[in-house]
């Protein structure tokens, strides 16, 4: 009997252990932020202590890049840890209402198809079905249709944002719809949806933390328009309107410091509950960026262009790894990484892998740090489709079709095309030595731009959806 019981309590201490070797995993994720609007990465007129903390007690990165240059198609990618091009009708942000903005978004869309499946594999779930608590709280953007919410992809719970843009205080979208969702149904909450977001993640923490081994989603719609200074609630929601118009497209510099600070105070906020229940030391927190920012407020810093655009400005992003004990403190990497790194990442660090049928595209960056392995050589490639807008207001004389950009960068080159109707513009940069991208190489180095274009078309061939 006495043997027994040993066996017994052995075998429990030893499951114990195996669970508490797994790291907790804490994904903070802004809205348009500016690459150079933390002061980890420059900014001297916004305060950003907490997350610059968290990069001097962890990685930075400086060569980071989203998988695209809006919001819809860079989360999938990042869920999936795959081309978001695989799934078919998100390489543009789903627009106010469940719109399509380019033409296989828009068939989709007239199907009631327009989303992320659940038949594609997330990190979510992976993580669910290896005994993961998995919450989130923020935006999520990735299809309004009941089909399409966080349930259906592996959460235990979520508290979110269905759309691309809202009213910080009235949680409403341009359209005057709605859009705060407590796992798929429409609630209404008081509150300022930074702090909302905030206040759950640390309820969380401090509640169920313990339990078992989670994933905690944050993804915050932080920093995005309408910058919304969190210190005065207006009196009445922002008017219905297209969400280009002043009234959702507006701010001062003044403002989105303000917004970015208490977006600052809320990582804080989560930073010091992993402290006080004593998980910081089995908590991987990584914090990113979807793309970059909009030309309202926010500064890009050196980079060329912003969201919606390939050039460096659109889509070169802030991001931050802390993992105590694992990742080295205070380093600041320039390695080429992209979005869906990070999922074969979390997906390493917890001992869980997608089905063959739909492998992972990234590379496991922080074990490749943690090993001090050398840098692989890689390709990274891009394309965004779009119906024909420019930034605050409709084209005039679009020709028909969508506007494509695409981009490839191979070690420091990088090539990028813009093609509207029958107008290619096509460039050819040599980033480290040219990172605002003011010198295109394409008439002196012509054979170096053909066999990136070649590349981008054999990527473009195998990322093919099938839907």
């Amino acid at each position: 009997m006495r043997t027994v019981l040993l066996l017994t309590s052995l075998l429990f201490f030893a499951a114990d252990a195996a669970q508490a070797s797994r790291p907790n995993i804490v994904l903070i994720l802004t809205d348009n932020l500016g690459y150079a609007d933390l002061g980890c990465y420059g900014a001297r007129d916004i305060r950003t202590p907490n997350i610059d903390r968290l990069a001097s007690d962890g990685v930075r990165f400086t060569q980071f890049y989203s998988n695209a240059p809006d919001c819809t198609p860079s989360r999938t990618a990042l869920l999936t840890g795959r081309y978001q091009h695989r799934v078919g009708g998100l390489e543009c942000a789903i627009g106010i209402g469940n719109v399509g903005r380019y033409e296989d978004a828009i068939r989709l869309a007239e199907r009631h198809d327009l989303g992320l499946p659940a038949s594609e594999t997330t990190i979510v779930r992976l993580l669910k079905q290896a005994g993961y608590q998995c919450v989130g709280f923020g935006k999520w953007h990735l299809g309004y249709e009941k089909k399409f919410l966080p349930p259906a992809h592996g959460f235990d719970y979520y508290l979110g944002l269905l759309s691309g843009c809202e009213d910080y205080f009235y949680h409403r979208d341009p359209s005057g719809a709605p859009v705060l969702f407590e796992n798929d149904q429409l609630i209404t909450r008081e509150g300022y949806t930074t702090d909302l977001f905030t206040d759950k993640a640390v309820e969380f923490i401090t509640t169920r933390g313990r339990k078992q081994p989670f994933f905690l989603y944050l993804p915050y719609n932080a920093p995005s328009a309408p910058f919304q200074d969190p210190r005065h609630k207006p009196p009445v929601p922002i008017p219905p309107g297209p969400w280009t118009s002043p009234a959702w497209q507006h701010g001062t510099r003044e403002t989105l410091a303000a917004v970015i600070e208490r977006l600052d105070d809320g990582v804080g906020r989560v930073l010091r509950s992993l402290e006080e229940t004593k998980l910081t030391d089995n908590t991987l927190v990584i914090f990113a960026n979807d793309n970059g920012a909009y030309p309202i407020a926010a500064s890009n810093g050196p980079l060329r262009g912003n969201a919606h655009e390939l050039f460096e400005g659109g889509i070169r992003v802030a991001c931050i790894a802390r993992w105590p004990g694992r990742l080295p403190k205070g380093l600041v990497c320039d390695r080429l990484t992209m979005m869906f790194d990070l999922t074969r990442s979390i997906a390493s660090a917890t001992n869980v892998k997608p089905p063959p049928e739909q492998p992972f595209d990234g590379i496991d960056i922080l074990d490749d740090i943690i090993r001090q392995r050398p840098e692989p050589a890689r390709s990274l490639f891009w394309r965004a489709k779009r119906g024909h807008t420019t930034w605050g207001a409709e084209h005039p004389t679009a020709p028909t079709g969508d506007r494509i950009w695409r981009a490839v960068r191979q070690g420091p080159l990088k090539y990028v095309s813009r093609q509207d109707g029958d107008q290619l513009e096509e460039y050819l940069f040599d980033i480290p030595s040219d990172v605002s991208e003011k010198n295109n190489l394409m008439t002196s180095r012509p054979q170096d731009a053909q066999r990136l274009k070649r590349l981008l078309a054999d990527w473009e061939r195998d990322v093919r959806p099938k839907r």
